[in-house]
């Protein structure tokens, strides 16, 4: 099949996935799932619904069909009270939700540090996707060590000084405990000019977490857009990530229309469930 027909039937495909999702029922994509075989799951960045309170946060995305969330801290703030995060996991319980990490977190002090992984420890959390302070990275290990809390370094792409690329983040996390690694944002390694397929197979042994999304242009202009829409290789990052047998979770973070972003995860995560079915 041409490349540009090929593509345009994974489009309808994800679309048409995407949308039976949203009106009725409560399992995305009918009885038939192309994704239950892959190693990897799908979740849902909760950034994604940000300007929602959690309990809409949850009942989006169990109508995407989704089970597994990393929460960020406009959902359950960093400065919660013990009890407060207690209500908040009774919330995600019930619906049968599991938080598969929270973040991003950023860290700028040592009382930051420790403050975050006290935070996740209490929540249940087994991963941290942070972006602590390059100074900091020996007390974030020495935390990860106490409290076997993963962290995964979260790469921002050409604005940010610390991580813009995966590599930044691996050179200084590859001597140190297995537990530190990466989330690598599939969009913001895009903005860089690097492709994302090249970069997990590069620095997969430290792989922990991937946050997806498709933009718009590969440079800093590059904005989120729905998947299959933008400039991202879904097709050859799918591939190379059966390949490699990833077993962590792609989280869906779509920072298109912060109103209104149910469709266009909808339609992100349709998309993605096509090329599936079709690798």
């Amino acid at each position: 099949m041409p490349t540009t027909s090929r593509r345009d039937f994974l489009k309808l495909a994800g679309i048409s996935t995407a949308m039976s999702a949203l009106p009725y029922g409560s399992s995305f994509g009918g009885t038939h799932d192309p994704s239950a075989n892959i190693p990897f799951t799908l979740g849902i960045a909760s950034y994604t619904f940000r300007a929602f309170p959690l309990a809409q946060a949850v009942s989006m995305t169990k109508r995407l069909g989704l089970q597994r969330m990393t929460l960020k801290d406009m959902h359950l703030p960093l400065k919660s009270s013990d009890a407060e995060i207690k209500a908040s996991l009774s919330v995600l319980q019930a619906s049968g939700i599991t938080l598969s990490s929270c973040g991003v977190v950023y860290m700028t002090s040592e009382e930051e540090v420790r403050h975050a992984f006290a935070y996740a420890k209490l929540a249940g959390i087994k991963m941290m996707v942070g972006a602590p302070d390059e100074p900091l990275l020996p007390l974030a290990e020495q935390m990860v060590k106490e409290t076997d809390i993963s962290l995964a370094i979260h790469n921002h792409g050409p604005t940010d000084k610390r991580y813009p690329s995966p590599e930044s983040a691996y050179k200084l996390v590859a001597a140190m405990d297995r537990r530190m690694g990466l989330c690598i944002d599939v969009g913001h390694t895009r903005r860089l000019g690097l492709n994302p397929a090249v970069e997990a197979e590069r620095y997969f042994d430290r792989l922990l977490d991937i946050h997806m999304k498709d933009v718009s242009s590969a440079d800093a202009q590059g904005s989120t857009v729905e998947c299959g829409r933008g400039v991202i290789d879904i097709p050859g990052l799918m591939k190379t990530l059966l390949k490699l047998n990833y077993r962590g979770t792609l989280h869906f973070e779509h920072e298109k229309d912060e109103k209104d972003p149910l469709p266009g995860v909808a339609e992100s995560i349709g998309y993605v469930k096509g090329v599936l079915a079709m690798i």
